[in-house]
């Protein structure tokens, strides 16, 4: 994605290059393919869905077509996980590799264990703790609940990012607000839940007798494996610290 003369401009392929990825089933069986893929260019060549889609389409609207609906019906689907893992940024994991990656980036805690630690900041606990008894929360209903808000607590969205970098949560939908009647209004809005009410804590605490070192080898090796330009310093821009 960049900038010209004012216009965003997508760096896809051609509608007719035989290897577009042309639904979103077909994005998801790619991920499950490759483990990892952010939504945007970036400085892998290659490792991005924008890439590899039909850059007219983003934002068309066009649920059939447009890559920008299909990432609210993948995290939907919860079949690939979907959320800023990437230097603070959108984009895919697999099921199968998301153990490795929240192995990684917990560094072997569990949240409550990070928190007894002293790892954790209150405010991402204040987050955390509204998951104890609710599978998912709109964006707007955990600002609120966490006590975030204009005589609250700050920085809620750079709260819930470093989180989703961390592996602690994701974006398991997009949803409108509804009004008392029960009709769907608005934008659709991010609802957040834990991996865990996604896949399980056992599925994804499955990699945690693995050092948390080991799976950032095993991660790295995958993306070179499918993104050759994916050296050491690349790999660390793009996938960010935590």
């Amino acid at each position: 994605m960049a900038i010209e003369n004012g216009a965003w401009i997508m760096r896809g392929l051609d509608w007719n290059d035989p290897y577009r990825i042309r639904s979103w089933q077909e994005l998801i069986r790619w991920v499950d393919d490759v483990g990892f893929l952010p939504l945007f260019r970036n400085e892998i060549d290659g490792f991005s869905a924008e890439e590899h889609t039909f850059g007219p389409a983003w934002w068309s609207g066009d649920p059939e077509q447009d890559p920008w609906e299909w990432r609210q019906l993948i995290a939907r689907s919860g079949q690939v996980a979907y959320g800023k893992f990437f230097g603070k940024k959108a984009g895919f994991i697999s099921k199968a590799w998301f153990p490795h990656f929240a192995n990684w980036r917990r560094d072997g805690y569990d949240f409550d264990s990070r928190w007894d630690e002293e790892l954790a900041s209150l405010r991402q606990k204040r987050v955390m703790d509204q998951f104890a008894d609710k599978d998912e929360l709109y964006s707007f209903e955990l600002r609120r609940l966490a006590g975030f808000g204009k005589e609250g607590e700050k920085n809620f969205e750079g709260t819930v990012t470093d989180l989703q970098m961390s592996g602690y949560l994701l974006i398991r939908d997009f949803r409108q607000r509804q009004n008392k009647r029960g009709q769907p209004y608005g934008w659709p809005i991010s609802v957040y839940a834990t991996p865990e009410t996604l896949w399980g804590y056992e599925h994804i605490a499955s990699a945690y007798s693995v050092r948390p070192a080991e799976s950032e080898e095993l991660i790295g090796r995958q993306i070179r494996q499918h993104f050759p330009a994916a050296d050491a310093k690349a790999l660390r821009t793009v996938l960010g610290g935590i």
